[in-house]
């Protein structure tokens, strides 16, 4: 249990004032006024779930369907007894609330990303039963309006045609019997709900009619002429069946309200809730908040953790800049549970002390801290504080003796799952005595099992918490130059006063100074002296760590710009390689073209020229192709004989020689199934195992690969015309230079020109011998059985 005193002092409710700020309504407020810690640890992480889940809903750009809304039940209580009912005034605040359920819930129905949103009980829907007449019946300002019912609608307009007819009525009693010199003033008005005209008072018995008022001065009577009195009257009547009707009206409106009082007290208890959760969401994404995480193992670590109430007055320009405070206590891996903050006066100790408390108890009521992800929180039974003079003159307690009363409360609440800060300890007494009380109450509450954070400008408490295992000294640092504090925690390493050098630095005295350093002695100036060097040396290494990191960042991003190099550069050589395959796929398909041609015309005519034609064809091939296939790197052959392994660079793959024809300058050479003639200077030594085993450049991939040669079907489902000719040419190239004496062509049957098509190019084609419909094991007519000359 955490007492009120603890929240008071760690300033507790002003965080509060600023997240209720957020809230739609004063129950809401309220609500969240009475915030507080608890150790229930299922129910702190729905809590929190919640929250994030609100967050992730405004990462979306989707926020809660909230608007403002009023505390219905009070109006929900005065329904209790039978025959009650509400006024239009106390009705109004229905419509919002009403209004909020029924959106909230829309809001809520189709969405799958806020699971414990929607655990909360019960779960918002809406009540069109009562909205709508409320909606049709209770206007903005708190009136009943006309479409409340039909009768209340006929009554008030026939109450305004019948005060349309008074009006006239007057005007003409006015100006055909020629009162007119009688009266005060020319306006018609009203006085006890009765129409009257001003008359003078020394004229009031040239008037028929009844006086029903008169002036303050006593010079004007307000008459009511004896000829509108049942018009009047009849007016009056209208009144009365219209307040009647009116209360009819807020009767059965209240007594529907009544029928679900129960149901709708408890969804706008879930309102309230959901107004909170909210509120905190909102406050959480202001300050960039983060989920506190809750351990049992007692232990307490902060990372990049500042104190709530500074990152306000931040954001309202009042600070230039919050300093982040880390620190860890306490858990199961032996870490110290007992830490004295010390240093200058005004260099943040207390804030220290209090930024761990304060996010020690946002962490207990669920709320975001702001803090690094990494930070954790144990959970307490307790959470005790001595910070601030409790001196008093009533009670005759001196600085140190309300220290002491406070402390001696503290060692008799204090246990295993207690945080217990303390503030300037041992101070308001003499130092020694102080110093010697601080450290046995340092000592009580760590063999108590409590995790402790004290400040101390004794410097006697430092030397026994560094003998002392599990207990650890920390300083604010401070810049030994300028003698400024720089509000930074330093854990393991004791921090100065520097009393001195800061009333030296306000304008004291030298000689005061001089005299102050020679009461200090040579212990005092060693110790600083020492601590002074501790620190020089801690500087140096950190400045020294920085210089590596930045080293280290400096070669990543080197790193990463050579990586982006390589992979531009291995794309351009993809994109080379990609348009050398098209170019030479579109060359071979031309020229085969062109050479079918040849064959064709040569078997038809027998003429010699067409042999001429073939060979210069062949020779434009090699010289276009040449460029792009000869290889530096593979070494020309001196001789070449039969039975002599050799590459082939037209083919880039090795070969075996069959027969040399020096008149004609080739050799018939075998790679893989096919027999070719080839020119000697196309012929090179054979590649070696590692240069075969590495991978082809893909700028020769266009290359005929005998594994590719060996498939016997070509399936042309899907393509037009145009591409499936162009592919079947070059499918049937292949299975005659692979030697193959049967293929098959997949066409399908579709609307037939597609097979048509084929049919027809394999009708002309000079390497086809035959073709026919496949049998049904083939495909039947979808499919075409081509046989290749031989």
């Amino acid at each position: 249990m955490i007492a009120p005193e603890t929240l008071s002092r760690l300033e507790f409710d002003r965080l509060l004032t600023e997240i209720a700020s957020h809230a739609h309504s004063e129950g809401s407020m309220e609500l969240i006024h009475a915030f507080s810690p608890t150790c229930d640890l299922a129910a702190l992480r729905d809590k929190a779930g919640r929250i994030a889940e609100i967050r992730n809903l405004r990462r979306f750009g989707i926020s809660l369907s909230l608007g403002a809304f009023e505390d219905i039940r009070s109006s929900l209580d005065r329904l209790k007894p039978a025959g009650a009912f509400l006024t239009p005034q106390e009705l109004l605040p229905f419509i919002p609330v009403l209004d909020i359920f029924s959106a909230i819930a829309r809001q809520f129905a189709p969405r799958d990303d806020i699971p414990l949103l929607k655990t909360l009980e019960p779960q918002l829907k809406g009540f069109p039963e009562i909205l709508e007449p409320l909606t049709a019946s209770i206007d903005h300002d708190g009136s009943i309006m006309d479409s409340a019912s039909s009768f209340l609608r006929e009554t008030r307009r026939a109450k305004r045609t019948l005060a349309s007819r008074i009006r006239k009525k007057i005007e003409e009693i006015i100006r055909d019997s020629g009162i007119e010199i009688f009266l005060q003033d020319d306006f018609i008005t009203q006085r006890s709900g009765r129409w009257v005209i001003p008359v003078r008072m020394d004229s009031k018995g040239m008037v028929k009619g009844v006086v029903h008022d008169v002036s303050s001065s006593g010079e004007t009577a307000f008459m009511e002429p004896l000829e509108i009195i049942p018009f009047v009257n009849e007016l009056e009547n209208l009144a009365a069946e219209e307040k009647a009707e009116e209360i009819r009206i807020l009767r059965q409106l209240s007594s529907w309200i009544r029928e679900d009082a129960p149901e709708l007290a408890a969804s706008f208890e879930t309102l309230l809730v959901l107004d909170t959760l909210n509120s905190i969401a909102l406050f959480a994404e202001e300050f960039e908040l983060e989920p506190a995480t809750l351990n049992e193992d007692g232990e307490l670590r902060l990372v990049e953790a500042r104190h709530p109430l500074l990152l306000m007055m931040q954001k309202r320009g009042m600070l230039p800049r919050v300093e982040p405070l880390a620190l860890q206590l306490g858990g199961k891996s032996g870490t110290d549970s007992v830490m004295v903050i010390t240093g200058p006066n005004a260099g943040g100790k207390t804030i220290a002390l209090k930024t761990a408390g304060m996010l020690s108890l946002m962490a207990l009521c669920g709320l975001p801290v702001p803090a690094g992800p990494r930070s954790t929180f144990p959970l307490l039974d307790t959470l005790l504080v001595d910070i601030g003079d409790e001196q008093s003159i009533e009670q005759s307690h001196s600085t140190f003796s309300a220290h002491a009363a406070r402390i001696t409360t503290i060692l008799g609440q204090a246990g295993l799952r207690s945080l217990v800060l303390l503030d300037e300890l041992g101070a308001g007494t003499e130092p020694l005595q102080g110093a010697a009380i601080a450290c046995g109450v340092l000592r009580e509450l760590q063999q108590q099992g409590s995790m402790v954070i004290a400040t101390t400008h004794l410097s006697e408490i430092i030397g026994f918490v560094h003998r002392s295992p599990g207990m650890i000294n920390a300083g604010m640092e401070f810049d030994d130059d300028s003698f400024t504090p720089l509000y930074r925690l330093i854990v393991g390493e004791p921090g100065q006063s520097h009393a001195v050098e800061i009333a030296r630095r306000f304008g004291m005295p030298e000689r005061v100074i001089a005299f102050a350093r020679q009461m200090l002695g040579n212990a005092g100036s060693e110790f600083a002296s020492l601590l002074t060097e501790l620190r020089r040396r801690r500087s140096e290494l950190e400045n020294s760590r920085h210089e590596l990191e930045r080293r280290e960042a400096r070669l990543a991003e080197r790193d990463t710009e050579l990586r982006l190099r390589a992979a531009e550069v291995d794309r351009i050589r993809r994109e080379a390689a990609e348009k050398a395959w098209g170019d030479a796929k579109e060359l071979i398909s031309t020229t085969r073209r062109r050479m079918n041609e040849l064959l064709e015309e040569l078997k038809r005519e027998k003429r010699s020229d067409i042999v001429e034609k073939l060979r210069r064809a062949e020779s434009e091939l090699t010289e276009q192709l040449k460029p792009q296939l000869v290889r530096p790197e593979l070494s020309a052959l001196e001789t070449v004989s039969p039975g002599n392994t050799v590459h082939v660079r037209t083919l880039g793959c090795d070969g075996v020689v069959l027969s040399v024809d020096a008149r004609s300058g080739k050799a018939r050479v075998r790679a893989g199934r096919m027999e070719l003639d080839v020119p000697l200077a196309e012929l090179a030594r054979p590649q070696t195992k590692s240069e075969a085993g590495g991978k082809k450049p893909p700028a020769v991939s266009w290359r005929t690969n005998i594994a590719e040669s060996e498939q016997r079907e070509l399936k042309l489902i899907g393509m037009r015309v145009e591409q499936a000719l162009a592919e079947l040419e070059s499918f049937i190239s292949h299975a005659a230079a692979a030697g193959f004496r049967e293929v098959r062509v997949i066409h399908g049957i579709g609307t037939g020109r597609l097979r048509d098509a084929v049919r027809e190019e394999l009708e002309r084609h000079p390497l086809v011998e035959t073709h026919r419909p496949g049998e049904p094991h083939e495909g039947r007519n979808g499919a075409t059985v081509v046989t290749i000359r031989t």
